[in-house]
């Protein structure tokens, strides 16, 4: 238990029956008149909805255990992505749903964050850009275009994205996790 002075970025409380969110934003306001409350933007764990919640000042509130490790990803097993602990070895089975979109961009022996709470998977964070090889584009026609263009490729994992036309196949590109957006040659 924790109090509302006590929130920061980052910090993941239980409101609500049980969900969990995550604080991304906060700001303790006192008002001239009347008492003070804190108002936060939290972001839902599971959805990643985000909503506007006021606080008054000193209300206690559930914050949940999130541990946070560094997994490395091993191999497919059926719909699960299996995941290796860098430190302790231990492997743990992690549903698509919980990898999310983190899934077009992970390859076998990629290091990710893996977000832990009471035994259940939260999430699975990338790094912010990875570098994937181009499996298959077409190619780029010069006088194709008005203005700097792109072309769709796909990546060795399967994912597409847009690339300027200069890319061909079998060059490595660094893609955002984030957006999917192409951010240069590797």
């Amino acid at each position: 238990m924790a109090t509302t002075n006590d929130l920061k970025n980052g910090l993941v409380l239980k409101l609500d029956g049980g969900e969990l969110w995550a604080v991304v934003e906060f700001q303790h306001v006192k008002p001239g008149k009347g008492g003070a409350f804190v108002r936060t933007k939290l972001k839902n764990v599971m959805s990643g909805k985000v909503v506007d919640k006021t606080f008054n000042a000193g209300v206690k509130v559930d914050v949940a255990t999130v541990d946070k490790r560094e997994m490395q990803f091993s191999y497919m097993d059926g719909g699960e992505f299996v995941f290796m602990d860098t430190e302790t070895y231990d492997m743990l089975n992690v549903s698509r749903a919980s990898v999310g979109d983190a899934a077009n961009y992970l390859l076998e022996n990629m290091t990710a964050t893996v977000a832990i709470n009471e035994g259940n998977v939260l999430y699975v964070e990338l790094p912010a850009a990875v570098e994937l090889l181009v499996a298959e584009t077409e190619p780029g026609l010069q006088g194709d275009r008005s203005t700097g263009g792109t072309k769709p490729a796909t990546l060795e994992t399967g994912a597409e994205i847009k690339v300027p036309l200069f890319i061909t196949t079998g060059e490595k590109v660094k893609v955002d996790t984030r957006t999917g957006d192409y951010l240069g040659r590797a």
